[in-house]
């Protein structure tokens, strides 16, 4: 899969959905100026991965201007419970490599479903994106968000609320949007 592609349709998530619907009330702090690397998997294996994962570590640690990063997995990955198996794993390896505390592994699927939730529950749109995506994110930063934020919790409930009310048919033309930017077929 072609690489700008994937991080176009990535770009275009992360505005049309995450930024302009507010489900992260943090991440136009870092998409304007940009501040997110963007980082795609071409191979599929967890090896792969993990070996992807922890370069990118190493590139945050390098570089303090980079506020995060999403690595996108194009291809491999489309059943969401091997891709939970595989974030099971790279939390197990963050830990290991001796990073824990210092970032953490936020998770986006196209297929992403909220364990005790209904299938058809549009509140699985708030982590669904056009590709397996693990998001590293520095801690501090997020420590420091929340110290102004107040209530963390409410971002949770005001997503689900926003993903009810606007639906399943509604997000997922969204999505579709981002992996056919120019509406070519």
């Amino acid at each position: 899969m072609n690489t700008n592609r994937v991080i176009e349709a990535t770009r275009k998530w992360l505005d049309d959905v995450v930024i302009e619907h507010n489900f992260c009330p943090f991440a136009r702090f870092v998409r304007h100026p940009e501040r997110i690397h963007y980082a795609v998997c071409q191979e599929a294996s967890d090896e792969a991965i993990l070996t992807q994962l922890l370069q990118e570590c190493q590139r945050l640690d390098e570089q303090p201007g980079i506020a995060t990063t999403l690595l996108m997995v194009p291809a491999g990955y489309d059943d969401f419970e091997g891709y939970l198996d595989l974030l099971t794993i790279a939390e197990q390896f963050l830990h290991s490599w001796g990073y824990e505390g210092i970032y953490q592994l936020a998770s986006f699927h196209p297929r992403y479903v909220f364990e005790g939730e209904p299938e058809d529950s549009p509140g699985h749109f708030t982590n669904r994106a056009p590709y397996p995506t693990f998001h590293l994110i520095r801690e501090a930063d997020i420590e420091r968000a929340l110290q102004d934020y107040g209530d963390p919790d409410q971002i949770y409930q005001q997503n689900i609320a926003l993903a009810e009310e606007k639906g399943c048919p509604y997000f997922q033309a969204l999505l579709n949007g981002c992996l056919n930017p120019s509406g070519k077929k």
